[in-house]
């Protein structure tokens, strides 16, 4: 384990060249304050606390300190935002400080977000609100804590400055880790300038340092593009698994190795509405939570489109129809999963349509209904059935047509609960709970509602220390959202 100027930075994505990139240290702030510190994350990247004096810590995650080794750059991409090409995206308020591999040989980007302007800000200034900054530090890791797809939270800082979006708020910088922050839109960056030898190049970089088993291969260029639809696939499966919505699936928010990434107005299903959508700036529906697996085929037709001078048209239409078989797949065994299942047929197909009918028509708790599902076998029907006491015989009849597949498997009841509590969470990270955190941060300086998150979040599966919790009940954090914030949506405004 190392001090931070022991880090092993092994900075790859500089080696493209400057017309990747802007080369461009981070912005100082005047008063960083270190929020938050998170201690698996720092594993990752061999990152040994007790080697860092604690008072320097928030100026080397403000980015007011240098880590030795690191090459600050942003980074230049494009996208479409809503359906719309925008040319003139790129790193406007974060860096990737550089590459850090560990010593199991894995590599980990370190990127600040927040850090101040660079050439690519579009007249912004750089920075990320402080309640933005809460929310997807908490989302990364409870997404981890899902087993989902994602990039990692390190560190949260307050920068002590004011800034400007409705009116003044505080600014803050999480310092994210990701295996690579190369985008879809970094391959449209080049596709729409005509520079096509820059794709190539980029092409050959990531299959190097990312795919590196296919880099001998005649049509490399095609795996590559295969395995990023899978690993998108798969990335959505998890989201439509737990009732996670995005909220910003632009093509520059979508990273080839298919982690969850750039959360903004992300939200959790409560009530179970299909087409939920989170983002309050989102007024057509375009990612709405049902949409999400089409919008992911979407931004893979239009990166598939800047490879059309190094594969086939045809082979790349090919590839992009095994996206829709490649999600079911991941989808059905991650839903088997939730429900206690190995054995996925055309009756298990039949038992999952005939849940999603019944969720549709009753909106229970998307969440508590999969976890309370655990125990209705053992006396525990009053809590799963009381959202169904409208028509509680709907309730009936699936129950009656699961019952049938869990005895075709021979599962008994306590096996059955076990399988359900390991594989749906009691705790997801609610809007309301977050913006609770978000309100005693902002108002009192009380940061331990994001710690007690934290904790709950990084072991969604399981029972806190009651004792670390002292006068908060851990179990409210499980409970049904209440009426007041049903359907809470978030905005871009970040």
């Amino acid at each position: 384990m190392n001090a931070f100027n022991e880090l092993n930075f092994k900075n790859r994505f500089v080696q493209l060249g400057e017309d990747y990139f802007q080369a461009k240290p981070p912005v100082p702030v005047n008063s960083p304050y270190l929020v938050s510190f998170n201690r698996e994350a720092a594993a990752l990247i061999d990152l040994d606390l007790s080697k860092i004096e604690k008072s320097k810590l928030a100026e080397y995650f403000s980015g007011n300190l240098a880590l030795s080794g690191a090459t600050p750059l942003a980074m230049a991409y494009s996208g479409h935002q809503f359906g719309s090409y925008n040319p003139q995206l790129g790193d406007g308020r974060g860096l990737l400080l550089g590459e850090v591999q560990n010593e199991r040989g894995e590599f980990w980007d370190i990127y600040l977000k927040g850090s101040g302007q660079t050439r690519f800000c579009r007249g912004f200034d750089g920075r990320a609100t402080f309640r933005s900054s809460i929310r997807e530090y908490l989302c990364q890791e409870a997404m981890h804590g899902l087993g989902i797809r994602t990039t990692r939270s390190l560190a949260l800082v307050s920068t002590g400055e004011l800034i400007y979006r409705q009116h003044p708020e505080p600014a803050g910088i999480v310092t994210r880790l990701a295996r690579t922050h190369i985008r879809f839109g970094s391959f449209e960056y080049f596709f729409k300038t005509n520079r096509p030898e820059h794709v190539t190049r980029l092409a050959d970089h990531v299959i190097e340092h990312y795919f590196p088993d296919i880099a001998r291969e005649n049509d490399r260029y095609r795996l590559m593009y295969r395995k990023i639809t899978e690993n998108t696939a798969e990335m959505i499966a998890g989201w439509q698994s737990v009732g996670f919505g995005h909220g910003v699936m632009n093509t520059d928010n979508m990273t080839l190795l298919g982690e969850t990434f750039d959360y903004g107005p992300f939200g959790f299903i409560d009530r179970f509405n299909p087409r939920y959508v989170c983002n309050a700036s989102d007024t057509h529906g375009r990612y709405a939570f049902n949409q999400q697996p089409e919008i992911g085929r979407w931004n893979l037709f239009k990166l598939g489109e800047t490879l059309q001078h190094l594969v086939p048209i045809e082979d790349l239409q090919e590839e992009l129809n095994r996206f829709s078989i490649h999600f079911n797949k991941e989808f059905q065994r991650r839903m088997a999963a939730k429900l206690g299942l190995t054995i996925i047929d055309s009756d298990f197909e039949e038992l999952m349509n005939n849940l999603f009918r019944l969720l549709a028509a009753h909106q229970p708790d998307y969440t508590n209904f999969f976890r309370r599902l655990a125990y209705h076998r053992s006396g525990g029907i009053e809590d799963l059935s009381a959202a169904f006491h409208q028509r509680p015989e709907d309730l009936e009849t699936w129950l009656a047509q699961y019952e049938r597949l869990l005895d075709r498997e021979d599962i008994h009841p306590d096996e059955q609960k076990k399988r359900l509590t390991q594989t749906n969470p009691k705790f997801i990270l609610r809007n309301y709970l977050a913006q609770r955190a978000i309100d005693a941060a902002l108002m009192e300086q009380d940061y331990s509602e994001i710690e007690r998150l934290l904790t709950l979040l990084k072991n969604p599966f399981c029972d806190p220390d009651r004792e670390a919790f002292s006068e908060n009940d851990p179990d409210q954090y499980s409970a049904d959202t209440p009426d007041a914030q049903l359907g809470m949506q978030v905005s871009c405004s970040a």
